[in-house]
C-alpha cells in the first residue's frame, strides 16, 4: 500500500453511507468504518462496502483482556477488511493475542496498527485524566514502540508525530495520522492538527480526514483536494 486519503464515514446508517458514496462516480475511496456506523448497521455494513469496491479501515479500537481481543480479531478477520486496530495502551500481550486471533488459516491478515494518544488529547487532559506525566511525544514514541516489538505494522498518531514515529520505528513501520484539517478549515474537537500537504511532507503514510470531506458542500471535490494535496 502507498500514500493514501482514508475517508472516515461517520455515519449512523447504511442509508446515510451509501448516499454519501454514491457521489463518488469516479474512484472508490478507501473509508474508515469507526464505531458508530459499525454499531448502527453491524458486520454487513462491512461486506457491503467491500463488495463495492472500497478498501477499509476499520476502527472498532479494540482494548481488552487478552483472550477477548483474540477472540473477536478472529471475527473480524472473515470480514477481509484491509486495516484494523487496537490500542496500544493494552500491552504487549494483549497485542499478541490480537495478531494471533487476526492471522488466517493460510497466515493472511489484514494490517494491524495501533492507537497511541488520540489526537483529541493533550499534554494537559493526559496528565490530568490519565496521570501520565511524561511529554506527550514520548509517550507515543514508547507506545509506538511497543507495538512494533509486538509485531504490529503500524500506529495511529497525530500528523506532528508521524517523523518522530518513522525515526524511532523504522520507515516501513506505518502512520495513520488523524487530525487532518484544509488551512482554511476548522479545527472542530481535534487538538493536534496538521494540513494534507504538511502531513505529507512530515512523513504521514495515510491522513484520515472525516467533516473536512464528509460535511463539505461538494464532498467529491474536497476529497480530491485533499488527494492533489497529500497524494499527487
Amino acid at each position: 500500500m502507498g500514500k493514501d486519503v482514508i475517508v472516515a464515514c461517520d455515519f449512523s446508517s447504511a442509508e446515510q453511507v451509501f448516499s454519501f458514496l454514491d457521489r463518488f462516480t469516479d474512484k472508490k475511496p478507501f473509508v474508515k468504518i469507526g464505531m458508530e456506523l459499525y454499531y448502527a448497521e453491524g458486520p454487513a455494513i462491512v461486506r457491503e462496502i467491500k463488495a463495492r469496491g472500497h478498501k477499509i479501515f476499520l476502527d472498532l479500537k479494540l482494548h481488552d483482556i487478552p483472550n477477548t481481543v483474540k477472540k473477536a480479531m478472529a471475527v473480524l478477520s472473515r470480514l477481509d477488511v484491509d486495516i484494523c486496530n487496537l490500542h496500544a495502551a493494552g500491552t504487549t500481550a494483549m497485542i499478541q493475542g490480537a495478531l494471533e486471533g487476526l492471522t488466517r488459516p493460510d497466515g493472511t491478515r489484514p494490517l494491524l496498527i495501533a492507537v497511541t494518544q488520540l489526537t483529541s488529547t493533550d499534554q494537559e487532559s493526559m496528565e490530568r485524566d490519565l496521570l501520565i506525566h511524561e511529554p506527550i511525544d514520548e509517550v507515543v514514541m514508547h507506545y509506538a514502540e511497543t507495538a512494533r516489538n509486538a509485531g504490529l505494522d503500524g500506529v495511529v498518531c497525530s500528523p506532528l508525530e508521524a517523523g518522530k514515529v518513522h525515526d524511532r520505528c523504522g520507515r516501513e513501520f506505518l502512520t495513520v495520522t488523524p487530525g487532518v484539517r484544509f488551512a482554511d478549515g476548522d479545527a472542530g474537537d481535534q487538538k493536534r492538527v496538521m494540513t494534507p500537504a504538511a502531513a505529507r511532507e512530515i512523513g504521514s503514510d495515510y491522513i484520515v480526514v472525516g467533516r473536512p470531506i464528509t460535511a463539505a458542500a461538494d464532498p467529491v471535490a474536497a476529497y480530491n483536494r485533499c488527494v492533489a494535496e497529500f497524494v499527487d
